[in-house]
């Protein structure tokens, strides 16, 4: 781990930025930290190509004092217009190196510490990706699963562009990135708590409000359900399902952060790329 006073700064995120769409590049060009000390997150789904990707990252590490990310499924994508075409582990490994050039936190690298009045608290972005056990109603395998989805039509781009190589399947990969992700937050201290920071929710609740409740399966893993409690999480920072709101779980803050499409931003009351304080008054550093 690394410990970085934070001053006067405030722990801020942001998800789904998906800067392919020239609205959500704007966003990104007008977004600024608070004070000089500000910290960013960014929970995944910046972009679909290398160079967009890139290009995002640099210019928001060249603001905040931190940035903080964790992959988003379409980073992840082998996509027909990203000249990079590499994939699966070799494209997550690719992305890590370009974040470590820009001085961007990854899941690979030792977790930041945020100070606040009340101590230390361990910032891990994580990735974990996820392995069809969120199942629609009535299914009990992944086949039925999928079926049931190619049924109604709703079935995540992943199937076609993010391939898990060198693992046999996405589930592998999963099972693998939990594993090895578990075994790093089990050897954090007892009494430090933590802002856990995936694309993905670590529990189910989040996708109860899904208009399509078959997208889940492409929203998460059912091996982490207990994270929340297990590594004394202060709040869980995560995006993917495009709904920005605050649940709260066991008594655990779930923020889900994403800007989501301009289609979607443009129906909302508030203004889009608000970057979102994750941790509360009482707890935020100052």
């Amino acid at each position: 781990m690394t410990s970085t006073a934070a001053g006067t700064g405030q722990l801020l995120a942001i998800s789904d930025l998906h800067i392919g769409y020239a609205e959500n590049r704007a966003l990104v060009e007008r977004m600024r930290p608070v004070t000089d000390d500000d910290w960013l997150l960014v929970a995944g789904d910046v972009a679909e190509t290398v160079a967009d990707i890139e290009w995002a990252l640099r210019t928001l590490a060249g603001r905040f004092r931190k940035v903080v990310w964790a992959p988003g499924n379409h980073e992840l994508w082998t996509h027909p217009k990203d000249p990079v075409t590499l994939r699966g582990v070799q494209r997550y490994e690719h992305l890590v190196a370009l974040c470590r050039d820009l001085g961007v936190v990854t899941p690979e690298d030792p977790y930041p510490l945020w100070q606040t009045p009340e101590g230390p608290v361990a910032v891990a972005p994580l990735f974990l990706l996820y392995d069809y056990s969120w199942l629609p109603a009535g299914s009990t395998t992944k086949d039925q699963g999928l079926e049931y989805a190619h049924s109604t039509g709703i079935v995540c781009t992943d199937e076609f562009l993010l391939h898990p190589d060198p693992h046999p399947t996405r589930e592998a990969w999963c099972r693998a990135r939990v594993a090895h992700t578990e075994a790093r937050l089990a050897a954090l201290p007892e009494d430090l708590p933590t802002v856990l920071v995936n694309h993905y929710p670590l529990d189910r609740h989040p996708t109860e409000v899904l208009w399509h409740p078959e997208f889940a399966m492409w929203c998460g893993t059912a091996l982490t359900a207990d994270w929340h409690h297990r590594f004394r999480v202060r709040t869980m920072v995560y995006g993917h399902l495009h709904i920005p709101r605050t649940t709260f779980h066991d008594g655990v803050r779930f923020e889900e952060v994403s800007v989501g499409y301009p289609r979607e931003w443009r129906q909302r009351d508030e203004p889009p790329g608000r970057l979102r304080r994750i941790l509360t008054e009482e707890v935020a550093a100052r």
